[in-house]
């Protein structure tokens, strides 16, 4: 197994596929008025996560393990969280069934990010109270897809030009 890096979270788009538009919706010009909070032990995932967010329109906090993920959430409160499974401290599960526990953030989408794509991961994240699943390394497209799916056309809608001005 190839360890992950900065250049290799993300699975890599063939020649063809780069070619073709690999946005399925358009992004905002001021960007989603959406945070999402990324729970990861590794300072690269961590980097690769909020540069990609980021660019893609997204407010990003982040939180080095699960009991700061926890914390975070309930201080942030987040639109969605993607939350990395084996942590110092609690794991990822044990942190989702936590969110899933306190009424503030019972309802947050909660993405478990795993290196191990096995149904048993998957099983006891759904168990946990997840909303869904993605596997490392990351295609983009799936990545995207499960954001989008998980928040919602509401929350999508972008950031409105005007929101600062009183009507």
């Amino acid at each position: 197994m190839r360890l992950f890096s900065l250049k290799n979270l993300f699975k890599r788009s063939s020649a063809t596929d780069a070619i073709t538009e690999r946005r399925k919706r358009p992004r905002p010009d001021n960007g989603y008025d959406v945070t999402i909070l990324v729970v990861d032990d590794s300072p690269t995932v961590i980097a690769a996560f909020t540069k990609v967010l980021s660019q893609a329109g997204f407010q990003v906090i982040t939180a080095m393990n699960g009991d700061d993920g926890v914390s975070m959430a309930k201080a942030e409160q987040p639109d969605l969280i993607l939350m990395d499974v084996v942590m110092p401290g609690i794991n990822g599960y044990q942190a989702t069934r936590q969110l899933r526990q306190e009424p503030i953030t019972a309802d947050t989408p909660i993405i478990i990010v795993s290196g191990t794509q096995q149904n048993t991961e998957q099983m006891w994240g759904r168990k946990a109270g997840a909303n869904g699943f993605i596997g490392k390394p990351i295609d983009r497209e799936a990545f995207f897809g499960k954001i989008f799916e998980c928040l919602g056309e509401d929350k999508l809608r972008g950031k409105s030009a005007d929101a600062g001005d009183a009507g």
